[in-house]
C-alpha cells in the first residue's frame, strides 16, 4: 500500500517474462534511483504471477538480494519469516558476510541480528565458535553436545571444536573450504597455514582471504600464478591494490626503466604491464603520466583485463589538477573518470518562468504545501506564462500538468495540452502493460529503462512518458519520485 501496489499486482503477468526481464536488469549497475524502485517492487507481498512458483518466485528475490549484498534486508526477511524455502542458503549468507571481513569479534556481535527462535545447524556451529572466541567455553560445550544429540554435527566440525575447547591437542591439518565456516576453522587450527587459491575458489573465501591478508606469492617469477591472481582480480575476487603491489616487487635493469615506452612492447603480458607501471610511478611530468595511464589501459584491454584497471585509471587521472592537464588530453581524461556512484540532490531554485520549475512544483517536493495554495500558483504562474507568446510547453511541463490533473487540480481551460501531448509517443508494449493492469511488471520495466542513470539525467521525453505510464497505474508515490528528483531546476 506504500507504493499504491495491490496483492494482484502480477496476476495478469506470465512469471517467464518476468525472469527474463530480471535476468537483464541483473547485468545492469543501476542508479540509485532504478535500484530504490526494483527493491520497493520486488518485495511487495503480492499473489504469485501465472506460470511460476511461489518458490521459484522467492527464490527470485532471494537470489538478486544475495547477488546483490543486500544485507539488511535479508536479515530483516529472516527474522519475519521464520520458515521458507532456501532459508538456509540466507542463513549461509548472512553468516559468511560475518566471517569474511575477518573480524572476527565484530561478526559475533552481529550474530545476534539473527532471531533466536530460528534453527539451522551452520548457524549454530557459528554461534559455538564464536562463544570459544569469546572465552565462553562452558556455554559452547553445552550447545556442541546438544548439536551433536541432534545430529546436526559432522565429523570436521567435531574435530576442530574438540581441539579448540583442549579437549584434544592435535588436530588434522586437512584444509576444507567446502563452505566458509570449514575455511575458516582451517586457518585458525593449522600451523603455518597457506593455500592456493584458484579461479574455481568460491569468491567468499576470497573475500576472507583479502581480509585476512592471507593471499602470498611465493615466487615473484611465477608468472602463471601472477596471471592466476590477475584474472582473480579482474573478476573482483581479489583486492585489485594487490596487483599493483606486485607489478612494484617486479625487478627490471634501470636501462629497460629509462627505455620502457621503447621496449615494453617486446616483453609478455605481466611484464610489460609492470615495467610500464613502475615507470609511471617514477615519472614527474603529468604528461608523460597521462601517456602512460593510457599506454597501460590498451595493455589491460589487450588481455581481457580492463575491470581491473578502470578504476585504477579513473582514480590516478582525478589527483591531477585540471589546469595542468595539457588540452590535448582534456577530452580523453574526462572520458575516463568515473562518475561519482551516490548521487545527491542539490537545493531547489524554482522558476515561475517555466512552468515545471515553478512554485507549483511545491506541492510535491515541500511537505505539508496545501492544494489551495498550489492551485492559485497554478494559475498565477500560467497566467505569466500566457502573456509570452514564444513560451514552448516542454515534455516535462506536460508530465507536470497530467500529475496536478490526476491529483484533482483544476487545469486552466485554455491550456489544451491534450493537443501538445500527441507529438509525444509513448511505446506501445508499455502502454499494453499499463491497459492489461500489470503494475508490478510496468515497474520492471521501467527499472529496466532508468538502468544506470539517475532520474535527473533522463531526457524530457522519457520523463513524461514514464509518469504518464505511472500516472495510469496509480502508482503515484514512484510518481512523486519522479517529479521531485526530474523536474524542478537545483543548484
Amino acid at each position: 500500500d506504500q507504493n499504491n501496489f495491490s496483492l494482484d499486482m502480477w496476476s495478469n503477468t506470465d512469471g517467464e517474462e518476468i525472469q527474463n526481464t530480471k535476468k537483464r536488469i541483473s547485468k545492469l549497475k543501476l542508479s540509485n534511483s532504478s535500484k530504490k524502485i526494483f527493491i520497493k517492487t520486488i518485495l511487495t507481498y503480492s499473489y504469485t504471477p501465472k506460470n511460476i512458483s511461489e518458490e521459484d518466485f522467492l527464490n527470485l528475490k532471494i537470489n538478486w538480494l544475495i547477488k546483490n549484498n543486500e544485507t539488511e534486508l535479508l536479515e530483516e526477511y529472516l527474522n519475519k519469516n521464520q520458515e521458507f524455502q532456501n532459508k538456509a542458503k540466507v542463513i549461509q549468507y548472512l553468516v559468511d558476510q560475518n566471517i569474511a571481513g575477518a573480524n572476527l569479534k565484530e561478526g559475533c556481535e552481529k550474530v545476534n541480528f539473527i532471531n533466536k527462535e530460528i534453527k539451522d545447524s551452520y548457524l549454530e556451529k557459528f554461534k559455538i565458535y564464536c562463544l570459544i572466541f569469546n572465552k565462553k567455553n562452558n556455554q559452547a560445550q553445552l550447545l556442541f553436545d546438544i548439536l551433536k544429540e541432534q545430529k546436526r554435527s559432522d565429523k570436521f566440525f567435531n574435530e576442530k571444536v574438540n581441539f579448540l575447547l583442549g579437549i584434544t591437542e592435535k588436530t588434522n591439518e586437512k584444509i576444507d573450504d567446502t563452505n566458509l565456516l570449514n575455511f575458516y576453522l582451517s586457518s585458525i587450527t593449522i600451523k603455518d597455514f597457506k593455500y592456493q587459491p584458484t579461479k574455481k575458489t568460491k569468491k567468499i573465501i576470497w573475500e576472507y582471504l583479502n581480509s585476512a591478508n592471507l593471499i602470498q606469492l611465493q615466487d615473484i617469477a611465477d608468472l602463471k600464478r601472477i596471471q592466476e591472481l590477475e584474472l582473480a582480480a579482474n573478476s573482483g575476487a581479489l583486492k585489485k591494490d594487490k596487483i599493483f603491489e606486485i607489478y612494484r616487487q617486479i625487478s627490471f635493469e634501470l636501462n629497460s626503466l629509462i627505455n620502457a615506452e621503447d621496449i615494453y612492447q617486446t616483453l609478455d603480458g605481466i611484464n610489460s604491464r609492470s615495467l610500464i607501471y613502475q615507470k609511471y610511478l617514477l615519472s614527474d611530468n603529468i604528461e608523460n603520466k597521462i601517456k602512460l595511464l593510457f599506454i597501460l589501459k590498451d595493455l589491460f584491454k589487450k588481455d581481457k583485463l580492463s575491470n581491473l584497471y578502470v578504476e585504477f585509471l579513473s582514480e590516478n587521472l582525478k589527483k591531477m589538477k585540471p589546469s595542468e592537464i595539457p588540452d590535448s588530453f582534456r577530452e580523453v581524461v574526462a572520458k575516463n573518470i568515473l562518475k561519482e556512484e551516490e548521487y545527491k540532490l542539490g537545493k531547489i531554485k524554482y522558476d515561475d518562468k517555466v512552468i515545471h520549475r515553478s512554485r507549483i512544483v511545491r506541492f510535491y517536493t515541500e511537505e505539508g504545501t496545501s492544494k489551495q495554495k498550489s492551485q492559485r500558483d497554478l494559475e498565477s504562474v500560467y497566467k505569466k506564462i500566457k502573456r509570452n507568446k514564444k513560451y514552448f510547453f516542454s515534455a516535462k511541463d506536460l508530465a507536470l500538468i497530467e500529475s496536478l490533473e490526476k491529483d484533482g487540480f483544476k487545469i486552466p481551460k485554455e491550456f489544451n495540452y491534450k493537443e501538445i501531448a500527441k507529438k509525444y509517443s509513448i511505446p506501445g508494449n508499455l502502454l499494453k502493460l499499463a491497459q492489461n493492469n500489470e503494475a508490478g511488471f510496468l515497474a520492471l520495466k521501467l527499472v529496466e529503462i532508468i538502468g544506470a542513470d539517475e532520474i535527473v539525467d533522463l531526457d524530457p521525453e522519457t520523463i513524461y512518458f514514464v509518469t504518464h505510464l505511472l500516472n495510469k497505474l496509480k502508482l503515484y508515490n514512484f510518481r512523486n519520485d519522479l517529479i521531485i528528483s526530474g523536474l524542478p531546476l537545483r543548484v
